[in-house]
């Protein structure tokens, strides 16, 4: 069932709900006018017999010429009784013979004496009066009220039909207009998902309903889906090339290992290269499952942390991978909230950018300031271009021909995600050796 016909049946439902509870509510009051006025007029036509039994007595009072049938007639009769309730008088009929009164009615008026007593019975409604000499009984049929109330349920009827039928084609007409922008934006959805075309937007609404609030962010959302398909298709094709390079090496020295016809230093040479560029490729495709789960939502576990023991760790054993460059270290107490392990990767990657790029020097220091803890990273070799400080941090980015090379350029990339996840903050600068410096800051905690 579409929306635009649950919400047409949804208000044909409020407005037939509302209809019966207004007809019933009128039937009730109509119905208690009618018993009232019908009572009213016993009440007087009794009362006009009273009247005039006061001015005549009705022992001997001629009978009617021509009583009328109570089982045709609706009018107002009069039936006079002595005290011991013998008919006297009567101006109506049933079956030949005057209508008799019941024994509670008989009862209850001579139990109320001059305020007169109401009873329905047999399909009639009575009123019965005393009065000097004996009983005045005035009654009309209730068919007089059940024909009343008749007409009125048949005019609601038919009156509530028509509503109920105009409500329905509003709620329907209305539902089609109010669900029209939202049609719209469901067959836009569906083209751009068809053509994958996110350069496509909806046109903006002048008005400002939950429709133009719903256009406003369906078009955000294509932004971002645009923004991150085009970093996506870019990620893969940087991804290929870097994995072309070294797949390209050791398929060729592979061939060449093949052949029977090569020495045997051109031999080790390709073996070298192979397990080189292996080497690399397998720090590719970590890096890139690094930053695969990084955009997965991973999160890391954060624990206090020392980083001194950290930092002088890492810092020795890349003094013993890159003998010929020389490390200056100064660290100082300080400790955040961390994961260790993610921590020396941070490491690694800015002390490996540091050797690849430093002439002869790197320095590393830790120290704290202003409630962070900063780990300075920087080298003596050629170090950033200007414009480039924001820029280095991104996937595949390379920076100038003198700062190229067989890296991946996912290394900053993956930095940065470790020091977003520590809450922290990190930017290139120009390092005191004359190179580039990484800086990192990360909160320390409150006992630190």
């Amino acid at each position: 069932m579409s929306l635009r016909l649950r919400l047409a049946l949804f208000g044909a439902g409020v407005v037939a709900l509302a209809l019966v509870v207004f007809g019933l509510l009128l039937y009730a009051l109509l119905s208690r006018s009618a018993v009232t006025n019908q009572d009213d007029a016993l009440r007087a036509r009794s009362t006009q017999a009273v009247a005039s039994l006061s001015d005549s007595p009705a022992k001997g009072a001629a009978r009617p010429v021509a009583p009328s049938d109570l089982r045709t007639s609706a009018d107002v009769f009069v039936e006079i009784f002595d005290p011991g309730w013998s008919v006297l008088y009567s101006t109506a009929v049933m079956n030949g013979s005057p209508p008799q009164v019941s024994a509670k009615l008989r009862a209850e008026a001579q139990t109320a004496y001059l305020s007169g007593v109401y009873e329905t019975e047999n399909g009639f409604r009575l009123y019965a009066v005393a009065y000097r000499d004996g009983y005045v009984v005035t009654g009309q049929s209730t068919r007089v009220l059940q024909s009343n109330l008749s007409g009125v349920v048949a005019f609601l009827v038919i009156s509530g039909s028509l509503a109920l039928l105009a409500a329905t084609l509003a709620s329907w007409l209305v539902a089609g207009r109010a669900l029209a922008p939202l049609k719209s934006v469901a067959v836009a959805a569906e083209e751009i998902g068809r053509t994958r075309d996110f350069g496509r937007r909806l046109p903006p609404r002048r008005s400002r309903d939950e429709v133009a609030r719903l256009t406003a962010s369906f078009n955000q959302m294509l932004s971002r889906l645009q923004d991150a398909f085009e970093s996506q298709r870019r990620f893969v094709a940087d991804a290929s090339h870097e994995l072309r390079t070294p797949l390209t090496t050791i398929q060729g020295n592979a061939g060449l290992l093949a052949s029977r016809s090569v020495s045997e230093d051109v031999r080790q040479a390709a073996v070298a290269d192979v397990v080189q560029e292996s080497g690399r490729m397998a720090r590719l495709v970590d890096r890139l499952l690094t930053l695969a789960r990084a955009d997965s939502g991973l999160q890391l576990h954060l624990v206090a942390v020392p980083l001194k023991p950290v930092v002088d760790e890492v810092c020795r054993q890349a003094a013993a991978a890159h003998p010929r460059e020389k490390l200056r270290v100064e660290t100082g107490d300080a400790s955040v909230d961390g994961d260790e392990d993610a921590l020396r990767q941070l490491l690694w990657i800015l002390l490996d950018n540091a050797f690849r790029y430093a002439s002869s020097a790197v320095e590393v220091r830790l120290y704290t300031e202003a409630g962070w803890a900063r780990v300075l990273v920087g080298d003596d070799g050629p170090g950033v271009a200007a414009g480039d400080g924001a820029r280095i941090f991104e996937r595949f980015y390379r920076a100038d021909p003198s700062r190229g090379g067989s890296h991946s350029g996912l290394g900053l990339s993956i930095a940065s995600w470790i020091v977003a996840q520590h809450r922290g903050r990190i930017l290139a600068t120009e390092s005191t050796l004359g190179g580039a410096s990484f800086v990192v800051d990360l909160p320390l905690l409150p006992a630190s």
